[in-house]
């Protein structure tokens, strides 16, 4: 099959086009012109230049393609202009959504976040209504996204199938939960925080192999698969990479009310300053930790045959990719 792919050189896509390279399966990646695509084009992956901002691109891209790989987003916890959340994650998808139903793609799988459940009850599946209340900027336009697309396969018979990966992890992470990683096992946190909130987590790996099922799956048009290898409170997490990495567990557990009067000064301090919060001390970031989850992803194991990597693996090669690259 022919496979359009956005979002091909960031994080996530960039392990996906490596997985799917070793298919069968002919590639074609969405790429901006300001791009590192050396990756790709080590893989043989055939690069479209655009953007999901403009549909033309997506359209020239879509040609003759048979399934359509959907992962750009805007994934930040503090930016400079908000407004880039609604032009990539929601007015973003709905010009790759409405680009498919006109290119006849047979199917879509869309990436999206467990995030979007926002404050649902515990534990949470692929069924339970998302909550009222999202913690963040991110959350919130892919929530609403997400809302487009379903909206799309109801009304319009958009071929979607939808991943909600948890937090996810591995090497060559230059997003939050990389930074946060390489920030702990370097050293530089002063302190723990949220330490008894849990948060779900899964490897990169995973997550590009529930795609790749997903799309090869026959009748599965309509499903959600929750991509949640485990469930960890924050201080399960911080003592896992302190273990790996040799750096001791900082003695200091700063109080929840103390962590949130961090975030707003820092957050404050980088709209006078227009960079980004020290240590990714931002509100919207620190609120996301707070709210904390508990996931259920066991549909994907049963339905798509996924068989998830354990999480200390994942935390394994994060620490490791830093500290070869030096970065």
């Amino acid at each position: 099959m022919k496979i359009f792919i956005t979002g091909a050189t960031g994080f996530i896509g960039s392990h996906l086009v490596k997985r799917l390279s070793r298919t069968d399966h002919e590639l074609y990646c969405l790429v901006r012109k300001t791009s590192d695509v050396s990756r790709l084009k080590e893989l043989n992956a055939n690069l479209v230049v655009g953007d999901v901002t403009d549909k033309n691109s997506l359209l020239e891209g879509m040609k003759d393609c048979d399934w359509v790989a959907h992962l750009a987003s805007k994934f930040e916890f503090w930016v400079r202009d908000k407004k880039v959340y609604y032009d990539v994650n929601i007015m973003g998808m709905r010009n790759v959504m409405e680009s498919a139903l006109k290119s006849g793609i047979k199917k879509v799988v869309s990436v999206s976040t467990a995030a979007v459940y926002g404050n649902a009850k515990w534990p949470i599946t692929e069924e339970t209504p998302v909550g009222d209340y999202r913690a963040s900027e991110y959350a919130r336009t892919k929530y609403q996204g997400d809302l487009i697309a379903w909206r799309m396969y109801e009304n319009d018979e958009l071929p979607l199938v939808v991943i909600y990966p948890g937090a996810v992890i591995g090497p060559d992470d230059p997003k939050a939960a990389g930074r946060y990683i390489k920030n702990f096992a370097q050293g530089k946190m002063p302190a723990q925080i949220l330490t008894d909130k849990p948060f779900p987590f899964v490897h990169v790996k995973d997550v590009c192999e529930a795609v790749l099922k997903a799309l090869e799956k026959d009748g599965n048009i309509g499903e959600k698969y929750l991509i949640i290898e485990c469930n960890r409170t924050f201080g399960e997490v911080n003592k896992m990479i302190s273990e790996i990495s040799g750096t001791p567990l900082p003695k200091l557990i700063l109080p929840d009310i103390m962590t949130s009067f961090g975030a707003a000064i820092a957050t404050g301090l980088s709209r006078i300053i227009g960079k980004p919060p020290l240590l990714d001390m931002s509100i919207d970031q620190i609120k996301l930790m707070k709210l904390g989850y508990e996931f259920d992803g066991g549909k994907a194991e049963r339905e798509l045959g996924l068989d998830y990597s354990p999480i200390r693996t994942a935390f394994e090669e994060a620490i490791a990719s830093f500290k070869e690259t030096g970065r």
